[in-house]
């Protein structure tokens, strides 16, 4: 198996501590991740997702959605019943599962439904008004502050 060292990452960055944990997490993982639910990941605008996961067999108070400190962890659990039929074949697998998503910072769920035996979670990146771009202004020696901002030159048409 191979091991990377993240320390030069850390000699020349400031606050990416947790993409190296996060890497350091995915190369040590479990390579035999289970294949079941099948599932996709759908960019669906410039700062909108849709996790899309089939879910056969399994009904809406079956299923559970749940954000944990920056973790989206969906699971399903059938209902005991007691079948009375006698199968030849089974194909569709109603087995409990945990399915578990990594999020970045400021994504959030903002909704799931259940629809012809998909599960659809919505999900969508808001950065907070605190970490947008902003204006700095700059204060001469004389005391006077002014905004120094950059122009662009226009071309000649």
């Amino acid at each position: 198996m191979r091991t990377f060292d993240f320390a030069p990452l850390y000699r020349a960055t400031v606050g990416f501590d947790h993409v190296a944990d996060l890497m350091d997490r995915v190369l040590n993982a479990d390579v035999s991740q289970p294949a079941y639910p099948p599932y996709n990941i759908e960019k669906t605008a410039e700062d909108a997702y849709r996790i899309s996961i089939a879910v056969a067999g399994f009904g809406e108070d079956e299923l559970s959605v749940e954000v944990k400190e920056n973790s989206l962890v969906v699971s399903a659990r059938k209902a005991e019943t007691v079948e009375n039929g006698t199968y030849l074949h089974r194909g569709i697998a109603t087995r409990a599962f945990e399915r578990k998503f990594q999020l970045a910072d400021h994504i959030r769920a903002t909704g799931a439904a259940h629809e012809n035996g998909m599960l659809h979670i919505d999900l969508v990146r808001e950065v907070p008004e605190a970490l947008k771009p902003r204006r700095i202004q700059i204060a001469s020696a004389n005391g006077d502050t002014k905004v120094v901002e950059h122009k662009r030159k226009k071309k000649a048409a």
